[in-house]
């Protein structure tokens, strides 16, 4: 149920994230995308913990909230699964298998390439294009996770009346997003290296794209849910009034210089360091442009320090820049959010591919 086969129906974007559930819904009118609907829920604590599900239930509620709250009919749905759970391989094969040739194939060979009982997977292939080894093979990417990851995505889709069409894997959906904003940002970014560090609430993940095409992903423990507890700590409230007040504002004159500050100076340092280590495992030694999404990237003068100090020019994501808003939709709070919406919008783009 990976994201390879093509579809034409219009796709709730349901990003299920550690803290909240993001939910978007695009149109399409000629090359213009327009923001339909749209909406962010919270999560109950611990109901995904590290990337995975933890309460089916919970979540499944929460994302029928979000339903309701963004005024959608749209029933069918596209969710993701974290890189760190899923395992991909570029193989070659002969150029000219049809594609259920090539999926017997692929099913017969499988378990050379993935280290868990075939029963237990989920699996999709795309045909990226010829080898440049052998010009009568096509390389072709695999994607395969364990089953239980993406029956839990599914279940939680259904718990909340949607059907899932598309389970897909996180750092794909980043990809297509950033290729939509490509035209707009880089001017296509031919020849470019991309780099997007995604800051969440308890995980970062550092990928990097060079011609449009993802060539590393990262994953480290380093999130906003470190300013929370910061905030928790340092003024004695729970973990839920911290998060309102890290959002909404009030905290002590003191709060910025002492806390947030030291905590944008850490964010730094962990993307300079996912920087070293892509540097150290590629050939690759610049980039030509960081994008910073997630919760974190809305932090006021964040882009700017991170310029100044890894050396990389650095924007803040927002992939409605060039996009209709419905007018039901609150534009300053969808701009807010925006950094955030990342992976919904990749998801929700899949309706069109």
């Amino acid at each position: 149920m990976f994201p390879f086969k093509k579809k034409s129906t219009p796709l709730l974007g349901i990003d299920i994230s550690a803290t909240a559930i993001k939910l978007l819904e695009l149109s399409r009118s000629g090359s213009r995308y327009r923001v339909e609907s749209y909406a962010v829920e919270p999560l109950p604590a611990n109901s995904v913990v590290e990337k995975t599900i933890t309460d089916i239930e919970a979540v499944g509620e929460a994302i029928a909230r979000a339903v309701k709250k963004s005024g959608t009919r749209t029933r069918q749905a596209a969710a993701a699964v974290a890189g760190s759970s899923v395992i991909t391989k570029i193989i070659s094969m002969p150029k000219n298998l049809s594609d259920d040739e090539m999926e017997n194939q692929i099913q017969g060979e499988a378990d050379q390439y993935i280290p868990f009982p075939l029963e237990e997977v989920a699996m999709d292939f795309e045909v990226l294009g010829p080898s440049e080894d052998n010009p009568d093979q096509v390389d072709v990417l695999l994607a395969a996770s364990r089953g239980d990851n993406v029956d839990s995505c599914v279940g939680v889709l259904e718990l909340a009346g949607l059907t899932a069409k598309v389970i897909d894997v996180e750092a794909f959906a980043i990809e297509n997003t950033i290729n939509m904003m490509a035209m707009d940002l880089f001017n296509g970014a031919v020849d470019k290296v991309i780099a997007v560090a995604d800051v969440g609430s308890a995980i970062t993940t550092f990928s990097v794209m060079e011609n449009m095409k993802t060539i590393y992903s990262r994953e480290q423990t380093f999130g906003g849910g470190q300013l929370t507890e910061d905030i928790q700590r340092r003024y004695g409230l729970s973990y839920e009034e911290a998060g309102q007040a890290k959002r909404q504002g009030g905290l002590p004159d003191n709060y910025v210089p002492e806390v947030l500050e030291p905590f944008k100076e850490s964010m730094v340092q962990q993307i300079s360091r996912a920087q070293q280590f892509f540097y150290s495992s590629s050939q690759i030694s610049n980039i030509d442009h960081l994008i910073l999404a997630g919760g974190c990237a809305s932090i006021s003068g964040i882009a700017e320090l991170m310029e100044t100090k890894i050396g990389v020019p650095t924007i803040i994501a927002n992939p409605f820049a060039n996009m209709a808003v419905s007018s039901r939709i609150p534009t300053q709070q969808l701009s807010n959010d925006a950094p955030a919406m990342m992976i919904a919008c990749g998801l929700a783009l899949r309706g069109f591919d």
